[in-house]
C-alpha cells in the first residue's frame, strides 16, 4: 500500500523580533503578565513589504531543496492560511507562480490554526489515490495585519511565519500513518475575524472601530481547544494501535503554554517528548506545526523510525490530529 511520506521540511520567519518588552511601550501589559499566561517572550513579525505568499514561497523553497524535488516536479500546492494576499486569485496560485511551479494545481485552505492538518490529510488522500505524485503543502501567515495592537488579550499571542513540506508516495512503511480532523460551527464566534459575512453598510464602521481583527473568548476557547485536542490524540493513537509511550515526539499547535500543558496531563505524555517554540515565535497559526516540525528535524529530535504526533484546534472552531512515522 502507498502510504504519503513527508520527504522535505523548511521554515521562514521574519527578521524583525517583536518582544514583550516592546510590547508593554504599546499596550498595558509586561513580560512578567505574558509569560506567565501564554509562555511567549517574543513574536517575528513580516515587514510591511512582504505578502503572506512572500513567506510561503521561501519556506517552500527550503523544502524542494530537501527533498530534492524541482518546481517542474510539483504536481499540487495546498496553502494553509487565514491571512491570504488577496480574496482571490488564491495565495496558491501566487506561490506557484512565483516557484515557477507551471505543472501544480494550486488552492488554499481555510482551517484557521488546524489548516496545515487538514492539509496533510488531503494531500494523504491525492497521494494514496496516485493522482499525484509531488505535493507541496504550506502553512503561512502574516497575523500581525489583523491583530489590535491595542487589545492586551490578543495582540500578545500572534505572529507571522511559515512552514512548508513535500509529500511524495512510499511504499516503505514509513509515512502519515493516519490524520483525523473535524469542525463545529456551533463554536464560531469563540474565535474569528470578519469578512464578507458583514454587511457592506457597517464595514467602514467596523475598521474604524477596530472591529475588523481578530476575536477570541478566550476562557471558552482554551475548555473546547484542550478536550477536543485530546479526544482526537487519542482517536489517531487508537487507529494506529499505538500508546503514548511509543510516540517519540509530539508537535502541537503552538498557541499558549497553558493549553499545551493541560494537553500534556490529559494524555500523560512527559515534556521531554513536547516540542516547544512558541516562546520564539508565538501563534502563528497554520504555520505553526510545519514550522516547529522543520525546526525539531534540524535539531534532531526526530530520528528515522520515530512516531511523531501533530495534534491542532483553530477558529470554526477546527481540531486535528495526524501520526507520521518518520
Amino acid at each position: 500500500m502507498t502510504l504519503a511520506k513527508i520527504t522535505g521540511t523548511g521554515s521562514y520567519l521574519p527578521k524583525k523580533i517583536l518582544g514583550n518588552h516592546d510590547l508593554e511601550k504599546m499596550v498595558d501589559t509586561s513580560d512578567e503578565w505574558i509569560m506567565t499566561r501564554t509562555g511567549i517572550r517574543e513574536r517575528r513579525i513580516a515587514d510591511e513589504k512582504e505578502t503572506t505568499s512572500d513567506l510561503g514561497i521561501k519556506a517552500a523553497k527550503k523544502a524542494m531543496e530537501k527533498a530534492h524535488v524541482k518546481a517542474r516536479e510539483i504536481d499540487l500546492i495546498l496553502v494553509a492560511t487565514s491571512t491570504s494576499d488577496m480574496i482571490f486569485p488564491s495565495t496558491a496560485a501566487y506561490i506557484q507562480h512565483g516557484l515557477a511551479a507551471k505543472n501544480a494545481a494550486a488552492f488554499d485552505l481555510s482551517a484557521a490554526c488546524t489548516g496545515f492538518i487538514f492539509g496533510l490529510s488531503v494531500a494523504e488522500q491525492y497521494i494514496k489515490t496516485k493522482r499525484y505524485k509531488a505535493i507541496l503543502l504550506i502553512g503561512t501567515e502574516i497575523m500581525s495585519r489583523i491583530v489590535d495592537w491595542t487589545d492586551r488579550k490578543t495582540c500578545v499571542l500572534f505572529g507571522d511565519g511559515a512552514g512548508a513540506v513535500i509529500i511524495q508516495g512510499t511504499d516503505s512503511d514509513e509515512g502519515i500513518l493516519t490524520t483525523h480532523t473535524y469542525t463545529d460551527g456551533s463554536y464560531a464566534d469563540f474565535l474569528f475575524a470578519p469578512g464578507s459575512r458583514t454587511p457592506t453598510s457597517l464595514q467602514k464602521e467596523l475598521a474604524v472601530k477596530k472591529l475588523d481583527v481578530i476575536h477570541m473568548k478566550g476562557n471558552e476557547t482554551f475548555k473546547v481547544a484542550v478536550n477536543n485536542m485530546g479526544k482526537v490524540a487519542k482517536e489517531a493513537l487508537e487507529k494506529c494501535e499505538l500508546t503514548v509511550d511509543d510516540i517519540d515526539l509530539v508537535i502541537p499547535h503552538q498557541a499558549n503554554k497553558r493549553i499545551i500543558e493541560a494537553i500534556n496531563k490529559k494524555l500523560v505524555i512527559p515534556p521531554e517528548k513536547v516540542f516547544i517554540n512558541l516562546q520564539k515565535y508565538g501563534n502563528t497559526s497554520a504555520a505553526s506545526i510545519p514550522i516547529a516540525l522543520d525546526e525539531a528535524l534540524c535539531s534532531n529530535r526526530i530520528s528515522q523510525g520515530d512516531y511523531v504526533l501533530l495534534v491542532a484546534f483553530g477558529g470554526g472552531l477546527t481540531w486535528g490530529s495526524s501520526i507520521v512515522k518518520w
